[in-house]
């Protein structure tokens, strides 16, 4: 055989083995991604909540209600629920009377076609009248810091206490969402989203990304994450919500001026979803704010550090409960 032709021989061989290298790769990868989520909600039965629904400005919301004290009510983040808050809602409990509610296009909620930001404020604000609860503290990561702020600012007779934890706000626009929350947003994302190895690929790459130590990231996590983001209609609500978040990055910044709760701004050190230069960016724009940085934790304290983030809690409620 001559030389030329050994050398086109060696190049096809090497070409069809990197092929079927890369078809093995890719059945392994669907059979590793497509485990169906195992059943949701057992981690309620082990801390003993109960959950709940009530029907607040329209939609269906879930939601639980535990402990005794002052009330706090827990705002979750995006694409979140409130799983997020489970190994925070114990400590809390001991000393407050704690409230935590799965947003609307979230967890286990209702998720309107026509979702819009500004429905969140009248949701949190409506289950508050519903609960009896004249007034609470508000504790929010990402998405759910937003929503906080922006109730403390329009409704500040309601508002005792205000913890920002990694809080979205300075990011509602487009070009400034993490990649993730965009790409999830976009309209081709609900052609996969049926296409259960593509949705807990893409939850599992959405956790690594905000999660600083991999560790934490168990099945379980993952699971209850993936159960509820393969709700139908969970990216169409997603889509509704972005596009409307774009009115409301106009007039935040302006909005936090407006807040008269003592705030306490709390940060993971190492968040790639939203960078700690933006936790002096509310600190600076919130009268009297301060801020706390936890070291060696991404974008979801209450998950990766949840004892230390109870603490931080605890002993700021507290110094708010004496102040009253």
């Amino acid at each position: 055989m001559a030389p030329r032709h050994r050398r086109a021989l060696r190049v096809v061989s090497r070409a069809l083995a990197a092929g079927a290298l890369l078809l093995l790769l890719a059945w392994l990868g669907l059979r590793l991604y497509d485990r169906p989520p195992g059943p949701p909600g057992g981690w309620l039965v082990r801390l003993g909540l109960e959950e709940r629904f009530a029907t607040v400005a329209g939609v269906r919301v879930r939601y639980v209600r535990t402990g005794g004290g002052s009330p706090v009510v827990l705002l979750h983040g995006f694409g979140s629920s409130i799983y997020t808050w489970k190994d925070v809602i114990p400590g809390l409990a001991r000393a407050h009377e704690v409230v935590a509610l799965d947003l609307p296009g979230f967890g286990w909620s209702d998720q309107p076609a026509d979702l819009s930001f500004e429905l969140y404020p009248r949701v949190v604000l409506g289950l508050l009248d519903q609960l009896s609860l004249d007034r609470a503290s508000l504790v929010g990561n990402s998405m759910g810091g937003a929503v906080a702020c922006w109730l403390a600012a329009s409704e500040p007779g309601r508002v005792d206490l205000l913890v920002l934890i990694d809080s979205a706000g300075f990011n509602l626009r487009e070009a400034d969402r993490p990649a993730m929350v965009r790409l999830t947003s976009h309209p081709s994302a609900e052609a996969i989203a049926g296409r259960l190895p593509a949705t807990r690929l893409l939850v599992t790459i959405g956790l690594r990304h905000v999660f600083h130590d991999d560790t934490r990231l168990t099945e379980e996590r993952i699971d209850e994450y993936l159960a509820a983001a393969k709700r139908p209609g969970t990216l169409r609500s997603i889509r509704s919500l972005m596009a409307s978040t774009r009115a409301a990055a106009d007039e935040f910044a302006a909005r936090l001026g407006r807040i008269k709760a003592p705030t306490l701004v709390l940060w993971g050190e190492e968040d790639q979803w939203i960078p700690l230069a933006h936790a002096d960016r509310f600190v600076a724009a919130i009268h009297g704010a301060r801020k706390v940085v936890v070291p060696g934790i991404g974008h979801l304290p209450e998950e990766e550090a949840p004892q230390e983030v109870t603490r931080l809690l605890l002993d700021f409620l507290e110094v708010g409960d004496q102040a009253r």
